[in-house]
């Protein structure tokens, strides 16, 4: 049975106990958290520490900062790797043995497909940034119990990480089983040539999954191929979560009720 878990800024309630009440009813299983900067997550610490004594299933943490561990700055890259490296000892804490925090190498800061097109920064000094920052944060996340997943995004928003394989080499130059792939099924639909074959391909490394349709509205609001996207899912033995990650498209409340029905419909392996 897949488990699906709903970003929290989508669930309406004023508290994780309430978001988690209304998410429990619409079929969740738990609570993908987001993290600010200023090292926000760890200060939420009493919070999170009485919602997991409240039985709330906090999984992941997506990042939510200015800046990531591949940013041209040196300044910025080290604060984004400190602040992953609390991210992810808060996670573990509250989200047990083999939580997830989630990253992309950037996030806004270059896109070759955009004016000036060429990038302060080689590609290959990009590698070396890189392997960098993911084995000290891999490092750490083995020492917490934790997994870094790396999030290729599209080309219009990194251009280091877009595709699923290249996120696997990066993971196999380190050499970390503590750090794994994040596939996202929006940038997805944009770079890989087909996304089920891009999946099989990087089976081994997938460690955390993020669903919103080819629009980045709600699942079956776009038109990707559901059936067949949760069909490999299933084949290559992924048993991750699967993270809710979307706008909404209609009444708010009642478009994020909808998604986990939608989604168990449409895993033709298991019943709904």
């Amino acid at each position: 049975m897949i488990k699906i878990a709903c970003q929290e800024q989508l669930l309406p309630g004023r508290t994780l106990q309430e978001k988690d009440a209304f998410a429990h009813d619409a079929g969740f299983d738990g609570i993908e958290l987001r993290a600010k900067g200023d090292h926000a997550f760890r200060d939420r610490l009493p919070e999170l520490r009485q919602a997991a004594r409240e039985g709330v299933v906090m999984p992941s943490v997506c990042v939510d900062m200015a800046h990531f561990f591949g940013a041209f700055d040196p300044k910025l890259r080290r604060d984004a790797i400190d602040q992953l490296k609390s991210q992810l000892s808060v996670i573990a804490e509250v989200g047990g043995p083999g939580a997830v925090a989630c990253t992309p190498a950037s996030w806004g800061m270059f896109s070759r497909r955009l004016p000036p097109f060429e990038p302060p920064r080689s590609e290959e000094e990009d590698r070396v940034v890189l392997l960098e920052g993911l084995a000290e944060l891999g490092e750490h996340a083995a020492r917490e119990g934790a997994i870094l997943a790396l999030e290729p995004l599209n080309r219009y928003e990194d251009h280091m990480v877009n595709r699923l394989d290249q996120a696997a080499e990066l993971i196999d130059a380190v050499g970390l089983p503590s750090l794994r792939i994040l596939a996202d099924t929006y940038h997805m639909n944009i770079e890989e040539d087909e996304p089920t074959s891009a999946l099989v391909a990087a089976a081994a490394h997938l460690g955390h999954v993020q669903v919103s349709d080819s629009n980045r509205f709600q699942p079956g609001a776009g038109h990707l191929d559901w059936a067949a996207l949760l069909s490999t899912l299933d084949a290559i033995g992924y048993d991750g979560w699967l993270a809710v990650e979307c706008r909404l498209r209609g009444e708010p409340a009642t478009a994020v009720a909808s998604i986990p029905g939608f989604l168990r419909r449409n895993d033709v392996c298991v019943p709904a």
